[in-house]
């Protein structure tokens, strides 16, 4: 079982790609959901309409609903390469003091995140090309397309420390950066 992040700014296209490639080969990948839609969708709100307090609390449960999901798909499914729609890293992108107080806060650290996941994703949103629709895919977004860039460049500083950190571009075509990643996922695979 290998764990590997598909990362990058909003609009990067990880929730549709991981769904796509597990959808169409269940029998060797797994896909396991974004955590924070899943938390900012419970709460009926957005990262941006929240308070530095209810930020940090509301990252907080994203990272431990993130590691339990990990790790209980992982036991479920120990002969499967996981494709991780954000990873706990991510995280540390939206703590209101920065990444390392998101650390502390945490008790965990940068490089411990990282043994976490055997590869890292990083493919860059589709708003670099001129190609985003904001809110539109996801009501939990908030990110202009200046915003979205922003964030998955820091994305790559956070991740870039990987062993296995690789990017991809965005684009035009969502169905051709389908394809980009699962050659990626398939040499990954034969790593296995």
């Amino acid at each position: 079982m290998k764990r590997v992040v598909l990362t990058g700014g909003p609009g990067s296209g990880k929730t549709v790609v991981s769904n796509a490639i597990a959808g169409s080969d269940p029998a060797r990948f797994v896909a396991v959901p974004e955590a924070a839609t899943q938390v900012y969708s419970t709460a009926r709100t957005r990262w941006d309409l929240v308070e530095a307090v209810g930020r940090r609390e509301l990252q907080r449960q994203i990272y431990f609903l993130q590691r339990g999901q990990e790790d209980r798909i992982a036991i479920q499914h120990p002969d499967k390469i996981l494709i991780l729609d954000r990873g706990t890293i991510d995280g540390a992108a939206y703590w209101p003091d920065g990444p390392e107080a998101y650390w502390a806060d945490l008790g965990t650290s940068l490089a411990a995140e990282l043994t976490r996941y055997d590869h890292v994703i990083w493919m860059q949103t589709a708003a670099a090309i001129g190609i985003y629709d904001g809110s539109d895919s996801n009501a939990c977004r908030f990110e202009d397309a200046v915003g979205a860039v922003a964030s998955g460049e820091l994305l790559v500083k956070l991740w870039s420390g990987h062993a296995h950190f690789q990017k991809i571009a965005a684009h035009p075509s969502l169905s051709d950066k389908i394809a980009e990643v699962r050659k990626t996922l398939e040499k990954i695979a034969m790593m296995a």
